[in-house]
């Protein structure tokens, strides 16, 4: 009984040493920390080269469904403007689910820390590896 308890927690083990050492979550967490970095240095389009360059890009906010991602740019610079409007932001990445050797879908909590008035919310998102790049494909924040 006991070395079947001990081959079961080694295998426990060795599984989440595993899992947490996958080099696609390790990539994705490393674009989701070149984001924040942007978009605290004020670099909204640095911020947007997370994003699927794509006419199908879907971004769906507080005001509905935004297609392409010259139009989620744009929605970006309205909403945000400067650096002010921009603050400081900082992510809490929850759950990272792998649907595919090339797909994951991510959720986590964002806030944004301004002078005129702080924001918070959550976010899911989809990213796909196009050319060895991970790229968000479809983003859901509220």
């Amino acid at each position: 009984m006991r070395k079947l308890l001990l081959s079961a927690i080694l295998f426990l083990a060795v599984s989440a040493a595993s899992i947490a050492q996958d080099p696609a979550e390790a990539r994705i967490r490393q674009l989701m920390q070149a984001q924040l970095n942007a978009w605290n240095k004020g670099d909204i389009v640095s911020f947007m080269d997370t994003y699927w360059k794509s006419d199908s890009l879907l971004f769906i906010g507080s005001k509905g469904l935004t297609y392409g991602w010259q139009a989620t740019l744009d929605n970006y610079k309205k909403a945000y403007p400067g650096k002010e409007g921009m603050g400081t932001l900082a992510f809490d990445l929850l759950e990272f689910k792998k649907l595919a050797p090339d797909a994951y879908f991510v959720v986590g909590k964002w806030k944004l820390t301004r002078s005129i008035g702080n924001l918070a919310g959550h976010f899911s998102i989809i990213l796909r590896q196009i050319n060895g790049e991970w790229k968000i494909m479809a983003d859901h924040s509220s």
